[in-house]
């Protein structure tokens, strides 16, 4: 994976054998899947490294449009409790494609945030919103929470 190491990962066997994991955000274990792997090394990688403050991000965030169900993988939200960014996490064997993007970009209609991060654990892409221009610009570097919370 390429993001930094995550120790104090928690993780149990169930009695018929499944693996979970401890959700830092939902408190509470939940079945490790290779996107659920990701997921919690990415989050702990915001909150350890980029300053993020936990009690901003939230797992599984679901969304309505319509009469169709959308499900963030995350979401951060600034203290005013506004969306600033969503998340988005696939598998390390599962590459980031455009149609990937464009499932993200989606939920920004009922979001409108500023950032949109897509990882899979390998390769990260982080996307700006140009609210003059209308359109995503990428970003080299995951930003720190200052940086995003400002905008």
């Amino acid at each position: 994976m390429n993001l930094p190491e995550y120790k104090d990962i928690k993780t149990r066997t169930m009695q018929d054998g499944k693996l979970e994991v401890l959700d830092i955000l939902r408190h509470r274990f939940v079945a490790l899947t290779p996107e659920e792997w990701v997921r919690q090394h990415f989050i702990n990688f915001l909150i350890t490294d980029k300053g993020y403050p936990a009690a901003l991000l939230a797992n599984e965030v679901e969304l309505v449009v319509g009469n169709k169900r959308l499900r963030c993988d995350s979401v951060l939200y600034g203290s005013d409790r506004k969306p600033l960014m969503v998340m988005e996490y696939k598998a390390e064997n599962v590459p980031i494609t455009e149609k990937v993007v464009r499932q993200v970009t989606t939920y920004n209609m009922l979001l409108h945030v500023r950032y949109i991060i897509i990882s899979n654990g390998l390769h990260h892409l982080c996307l700006f919103f140009d609210k003059e221009e209308g359109t995503w610009h990428p970003v080299s570097t995951i930003p720190d929470y200052e940086q995003v919370y400002s905008y």
